[in-house]
């Protein structure tokens, strides 16, 4: 992968990063339940983290990017994407997010196998990392809201 591709994905990732924001800004007004609402919240505030990250990894000011591993339930597979609206039930944005996380991981894992340069490809790894991370929170939630008698 050249280096002017490498620079316009990472653009590109800031618009993603920037997009999330929108969304979970736009859900948190939406739903009534407070836990939700405050989860929304939270994954708005790291998207705008992730924004900076990238868009310092893209100056130079930063190396090196490091997340934790998640493990992936794939609790996605099991689940349809709604189309957003504004009637939206709690659940079903839920999906939403969950199915964007997913695709933006998969982009990012793509990305990753794709690259010839290893500190490109550790980039993307990284990048894949942190979208499973939002991806696992969300399906620990989905899984809690949608098959709360099983508690």
């Amino acid at each position: 992968m050249k280096l002017e591709e490498y620079k316009k994905i990472l653009l590109a990732a800031i618009d993603k990063e920037v997009d999330a924001y929108a969304f979970y800004i736009s859900l948190s007004e939406k739903v009534k339940d407070p836990a939700l609402k405050g989860t929304f919240k939270e994954l708005a505030q790291e998207e705008t983290y992730h924004r900076k990250t990238l868009q310092e990894y893209l100056s130079g000011a930063k190396k090196e990017l490091k997340f934790d591993e998640v493990k992936d339930y794939h609790i996605s597979d099991t689940i349809e994407k709604p189309k957003p609206s504004m009637d939206l039930k709690p659940l079903e944005g839920l999906q939403v997010a969950i199915k964007r996380e997913e695709e933006a991981m998969q982009m990012y894992e793509q990305f990753a196998a794709a690259s010839t340069d290893a500190d490109q490809k550790k980039t993307f790894e990284e990048l894949a990392k942190m979208e499973r991370g939002h991806k696992a929170r969300l399906e620990d939630i989905y899984t809690n809201s949608a098959f709360s008698e099983a508690w």
